[in-house]
Parts: structure tokens; sequence; C-alpha cells
């Protein structure tokens, strides 16, 4: 590391070490006289309010890669990079019902994980078990992909090598086992004041420095302009149009199946929080918006990504950090690397606690242990969320970083195949749940097929380049793309349609909705369960 960057590094250490702290005192937050147990280490109780929620749900979707990639997305690609905008707006209308009708039914029948009312609602372990590993495997890449956040502020102060990373992770590692879900929670009131304060003070200090949002945007322009790429360009156009209104949409009805945004939605304490925190996290789709306009910046401030010695090639995900460490006094650059290196750890913590209960619950309670005790479930779950951890930080160790960016672009399409299990089994039992499976088979082969014929030739890439499938496969002659999660779920729900009509044909027996019964779990007859509209969910 070379001397210009101790005072960013003192500073980001030091806010690193406040909020460490915050970690192991959250264990005395709030705390219940028994945490031995999933509803209370891994979901706080079931008892945050809104504002808590709100920082919370916050924390968890808008991540520390969200917040390097984006921009980064923009400084390669242009307007493409802006569907993270649209995605985050529509995200919050189409899920206003289903959650606040998710929140009914666990709270009702005691449900940490949504693969727990996927088998109450179905009768079908096998169909749960299914949602669980899917749940799990999509999640696993992205809590990997926190550390990529964090390795981009390393490289922008000059610290190289696995060792830093290996650390914070441990210290979360510690923490997140003490506290549960209440550490995330309380970090996360620190981590969203501080982007908020460091994305204000660069969309005003930055472009003033920049002379003006014009000469930003001519830069932006003249670079796209010399490009051959077909689909950039500081406007849409035919090429991508397809490509940005289908990865909005499927990103939008991915965003709200991943296990740990489930997890900060069932840590309510009632539906109202929820009601109220679907019209509030739209403030953070704003501050999104912000954040996409520093990939122009960077174009426009002529940074040069931070080159990886091992490709010889530059790496966007640091176009961020050199732009706050070209503009920004050294003490303030710290400020912003503490800003994206915790907002690393609060996802990353709820992601794991997320994935340690599908573990706990659907798979060691399921198949392993069924008279668990609620003190062994937070056992095991405490454990599983180290094992998770250990294995994100193996995937930055062993892997090449750009193929954990390619396991979480293939998370985002497996994810969206729980769909039909959990979103819709909400509002309808019309699927059979054999159809289901069967969907679901056809919905992650189909994703897998078209994922593994997109090349990417910047990087010489054969396969798995990218999300966007170019329709010429399909034998259209158009250089038009679409997402291809959005294809893949429509195989998955025209599969299923197809293959429930042909098990209740034949007559094949279905599984029994235990979700309209009081005895699934002992909370049905709980006087504190207020406001609920189950009567769609029977």
């Amino acid at each position: 590391m070379s001397g210009q960057h101790t005072t960013e590094l003192v500073v980001f250490v030091a806010l690193f070490l406040v909020v460490s702290g915050m970690g192991f005192v959250a264990a005395k937050w709030r705390r219940p006289k028994d945490i031995e147990s999933l509803h209370e280490w891994g979901l706080g109780g079931r008892n945050f309010g809104t504002w808590i929620t709100w920082f919370l749900v916050g924390g968890d979707l808008y991540t520390a890669y969200t917040f390097v990639a984006v921009p980064a997305l923009v400084f390669g690609a242009g307007a493409l990079g802006f569907y993270a905008l649209p995605y985050t707006v529509v995200v919050y209308p189409l899920v206003f019902l289903v959650l606040a009708r998710m929140w009914s039914v666990s709270h009702v029948h005691g449900f940490v994980t949504p693969a727990d009312f996927v088998r109450a609602r179905f009768g079908s372990p096998t169909l749960a078990l299914l949602i669980a590993i899917t749940g799990i495997v999509a999640t696993m890449p992205y809590i990997a992909l926190q550390l990529i956040g964090i390795e981009a502020v390393l490289k922008a102060m000059g610290i190289t090598g696995h060792l830093p990373i290996i650390i914070a992770f441990a210290i979360l590692a510690a923490y997140t086992y003490q506290s549960g879900l209440r550490a995330p929670a309380l970090i996360a009131f620190v981590k969203d004041t501080l982007i908020y304060i460091v994305i204000l003070a660069a969309i005003i200090y930055i472009p003033a420095k920049l002379n003006g949002w014009g000469n930003i945007f001519d830069a932006a322009a003249a670079k796209f302009a010399k490009t051959e790429a077909p689909g950039d360009g500081i406007l849409l156009n035919a090429n991508n149009q397809l490509q940005y209104i289908t990865l909005a949409f499927g990103s939008a009805l991915a965003l709200f199946l991943y296990p740990h945004s489930l997890t900060g939605v069932l840590a309510s304490k009632n539906r109202n929080v929820i009601k109220r925190n679907m019209s509030a996290l739209p403030a953070y789709s704003f501050l999104l918006g912000l954040i996409a306009l520093l990939g122009f910046m960077a174009i426009a401030a002529d940074v040069k990504p931070i080159v990886n010695p091992e490709t010889g090639k530059g790496d966007n995900n640091t176009v961020v950090p050199v732009l706050f460490d070209q503009m920004f006094p050294d003490w303030f650059t710290g400020v912003a690397y503490a800003a994206i290196g915790i907002g690393a750890l609060v996802p990353a913590a709820i992601m794991s606690i997320a994935a340690a209960n599908l573990f706990t619950r659907n798979i060691y309670r399921e198949y392993l242990n069924k008279q668990a005790t609620d003190a062994q479930e937070a056992k095991v779950s405490k454990l599983v969320s180290l094992v998770v951890k250990v294995g994100a930080v193996l995937c930055i160790l062993l892997l090449d970083p750009q193929f954990s960016i390619d396991l979480q672009l293939i998370g985002g399409v497996v994810i969206l195949q729980t769909l039909p299990s959990v979103a819709l089994g909400l509002y309808t039992r019309w699927f059979h749940k054999g159809g289901l499976i069967a969907g679901w088979a056809a919905g992650l082969a189909a994703g897998m097929w078209m994922l593994y014929l997109i090349p990417n030739p910047a990087n010489g890439k054969l396969h798995f380049g990218g999300s966007a499938f170019p329709l010429a496969n399909f034998g259209f002659d158009t250089k038009a793309t679409l997402y291809a999660g959005v294809i893949a779920l429509t195989v998955n729900l025209v599969v299923a349609a197809l293959a429930t009509l042909i098990f209740r044909a034949a007559k094949v027996a279905d599984g029994e909705d235990a979700t309209s019964r009081g005895d699934y779990f002992a909370d049905e007859g709980d006087p504190k369960v207020k406001d609920l509209d189950l009567s769609g969910a029977h």
C-alpha cells in the first residue's frame, strides 16, 4: 500500500471497527429472554417496526455490489445500466399484496422460510426441498459478490491479497453467530446513513468539478460513439430495448423471491409495517438513479479501471472507488470507501442467515431430525451460517471473480423458477405439486441452455457471457435480445400448467393444503395476530 492512501485506510478501518462493535452489541439490543430459536435468532423475534424494517430491507436489497456494479455497467454499456431504476420502481407495487399475505400466513403458521410455506401449501416435502436448494444455490454467489465490492475498495487503496477480506468476514461471522438478524438490523442504520451522505455529496460536488452535467453527458456520448458494440450508448436503441424491458421486469419478479429478501419482511411485527415500507422503499430507487450516474461521471473524469494483473484487463468494478479517490479529499474518500465496505456486511449477514434457515428448516428438520427443538434448530442454523460465509470466501479465493459474477447472473434465472410455487401459490392451489416440479425442472433446463449459448466477446467467453439471449437463436432476423430469465419463467409456467392438466386428467393424488388448518403450528391462537386476510390463501 502506498502512503498516499494512509488517511483513507485509517478512516475506513475506524468506521469498519465501529460497526463491527455494533454487531456484537446487537445481541443485547431488544434481547428476548431466550434467543435460542429461529424466530429470535433468524427473524429478530418477528418484532421489527417500520423504521428498523425500512433500513433492514433497504440495506438487504441495495448491496455493496449494487453500488459498485450499476455504475460500472453504465460506465461500460451506457443507458442499459439504468434498467435498475424501473426494476426497483415496479417491484414494490408488484409485491405489495404478495408480501403482506406471505407475512400473514407465515405469522399464523410459524413459517420461517418460503420453502416452509410451499411445504404446507402443497403438502410436498420434495417440492419444498427443491425450493430450499434453489434458494441456497441462488444466494451463495450473491454473498460472494459482496466480497467483490469490498475487494474493489481495497484495490483502490492499493491493498492486494485476500487476507483483509478473510479478516473482515471472520468478524462478520462472529457477530452474526452471536447476534443473528439483530446485527445487520442495527448496522443498517449506519450503512444507509453513510451511503446517503456519500451519494448526495457526490452528485453535487463531482459535477461541479467536471464543469457541469452537460460536459458529463457529452463525454459519455463521445465515448460510446467510438465503440462498435450495438447495445451501448447514452440512449437505448432497437437492439437493446427489449433486453432493457425484460431485464427490468424479470429482475423485479426475482428480487423478493430471494430468501434474504423474505427474511427481512418476515421479521416485521405486522402487516402495516410491510405496507408502509413498500410505500417508502422507492426512496432507495431515487438514490440508485443517482448512483448509476456515477458511471457517466467516471467517463467524464477519464477514470481508468484498475488493471487485474492476472488478466491484464481493467476491472470496471473499480471505477467508482477510483472516481472517489480522484475527486474527493482523502478523509471523505475514506468515508465513501467505508460506506461501500459496510454496505457489504449488512446483506452478507442477512443472506447467510436466510440460507442457513433454509437448510435448517427444510433439510435438517425435514430429513435429518424431525423432532428438532427450537434450540437445536437455532444451533444448526448458526453453524450453517458460518459454513455459508466460508463458502463465499472460498468462491473468491478459488474461483475467478468474473466466474462469481456469472454465478450470480445464473442465480437470478434460477430463483425466478420458484415464482409459481411461492408467489402464485399464495393466491391459488390450481397447480398440481407434480406440475410445479415439472415446471421448475423445465424452466431451469431452459434457463441454463440459454445462458450457455450466450457469449461475451469482450472477455473472450464462449458461454455464460451474459443474460441477453439473442432472438436470432430462435430463427428471427434481428439483433434484438431478451432477458433469459423471463423466457425460462415462461417455459416453467407453460410446462407447469400442461403437467397439471395431465395429472388432473389422470386423477393423480395431490398434496394436502395445511395452510387452511390451524393445527399445522401452534401459533394459530396467538392473540397478537391481527389484521389477517387469509381468505384468498385457503
